[in-house]
């Protein structure tokens, strides 16, 4: 028989292509033509993100190990300027750095990595001094990320280096707040490449009629923005203040109070995005407030809200071609999952909690024709009801049951997902 060494480098590459990270790291540690192959195809490791910590740790095979794979994202945590300048040493083709945790009052050497678009500093103890640092990145970067970050400066000076950045299409501003700025006019009119935009509303109170209104814009110019994130918002809007964002099309809405105030703002948001194709709600009002305001464009839907099921036939009707739908209701959801087939006939993509589901209600998602991927958020239980403490965190044997009876149901057509893993490289608060 021909050994399976003797195969073809590229079936085995395309075998391994279908391996997750870990299981490629275990495959490559069998022997010496594996871990060749492995480390010296890049298509392999393509959006592989690598953490590093304690530099001393690291020996010069693992260094070239990653250089081998080629490898361009890195998140460095408690990391100083001279490991920067070894990171380079490395890997000068760096193309998305995090920085957590940084251990100085200044960053430099940014300047080192020509290729990098991507940038993320966060989670930092020791505060700031300025956000010069990112002056000699302006015309690379496309994406930064400040994310609970200590500057000393003033508001004042981090939106005038932040406007510097031209190229921008994603931006992340994160803060328990400390950051005081009246309006985004004033950055939205020098990023006009903005696509996605994430930033922390705890300051505001009411909303500015030109709060996202480029300066130069007349006749409520719309902006490119596509992509807008609210993180513990409660501000008062009017219509006249979303003008300029009828090119959005995806909303995320994480409310400041789990108990919410007298007025629903989400209804004007809803009534003034007619379409909008994606919409994530998290705490706020009950879903029976605004269900009757949401667009018919919706496509995708999140919901860890306070809900009934007929509010969900009201979603139904208000959305009725929805595809992907993310539903984690406060309280008991095992009367809603055996609606879902009748209600939304054409999901692609459902993510749900399974616990207090029964096991007819959850196998009858066979039923959604169209499902190709479940996502199940709990994977974990108790083995012994007498120990609550102990937890173990993988699918329970009554679980996979089930998603074995829900594949051979659907002839496999439905892939089950048990375990997300998290990019270490993406922020930690949406």
């Amino acid at each position: 028989m021909m050994s399976v060494l003797q195969l073809p480098p590229e079936l085995w590459l395309q075998v391994f292509s279908y391996l997750s990270w870990r299981d490629k790291l275990t495959v490559r540690s069998t022997c010496s033509p594996f871990r060749r192959l492995i480390d010296k195809s890049r298509p392999l490791w393509r959006g592989f993100s690598v953490v590093l910590k304690d530099f001393s740790r690291y020996n010069q095979p693992f260094w070239r190990s990653l250089a081998q794979r080629q490898v361009s994202r890195v998140s460095l945590r408690s990391g100083r300027r001279k490991q920067l300048k070894e990171l380079h040493s490395w890997l000068p083709a760096l193309e998305v750095l995090r920085l957590e945790d940084w251990r100085e009052g200044s960053i430099d050497k940014l300047d080192l990595f020509s290729q990098m678009w991507s940038l993320s500093v966060t989670s930092c103890s020791i505060p700031l001094k300025n956000l010069d640092f990112l002056l000699p990145l302006k015309h690379q970067l496309t994406q930064l990320s400040l994310c609970y970050v200590q500057i000393t400066c003033n508001a004042s000076h981090l939106l005038a280096a932040i406007s510097q950045l031209t190229r921008l299409k994603s931006l992340v501003l994160h803060h328990n707040g400390t950051l005081r700025v009246p309006t985004l006019s004033g950055l939205l009119t020098h990023l006009c490449e903005l696509r996605h935009l994430s930033c922390t509303m705890i300051t505001y109170k009411m909303l500015s009629h030109d709060f996202f209104s480029p300066a130069q814009s007349t006749g409520g110019t719309a902006l490119k923005l596509s992509d807008l994130q609210l993180l513990n918002y409660d501000a008062v809007v009017t219509q006249e203040v979303l003008q300029p964002l009828s090119n959005l099309h995806n909303l995320s809405v994480f409310h400041m109070y789990s108990v919410p105030g007298p007025t629903c703002h989400l209804q004007t948001w809803l009534t003034s995005l007619p379409q909008l194709r994606s919409l994530c709600v998290h705490g706020g009002h009950p879903l029976a407030v605004y269900a009757d305001f949401l667009p018919s464009s919706l496509l995708s839907l999140t919901l860890c809200v306070d809900l009934q099921p007929e509010d969900l036939q009201v979603v139904s009707l208000r959305a009725s071609h929805l595809e992907h739908l993310h539903l984690e209701p406060w309280g008991s959801s095992s009367n809603l999952v055996r609606l879902l087939p009748q209600l939304f006939p054409h999901l692609r993509t459902l993510r749900i909690r399974h616990q207090t589901v029964s096991d007819a209600d959850f196998l009858s998602l066979s039923h959604l024709l169209l499902l190709d991927t479940l996502e199940v958020l709990d994977s974990f239980y108790r083995p012994d009801p007498s120990d609550p403490s102990w937890v173990v965190y993988e699918p329970s044997p009554r679980l996979q049951q089930l998603i074995s009876d829900l594949q051979v149901q659907t002839n496999h057509r439905v892939r089950v997902i048990t375990n997300s893993h998290r990019d270490p490289l993406a922020c930690e608060c949406v």
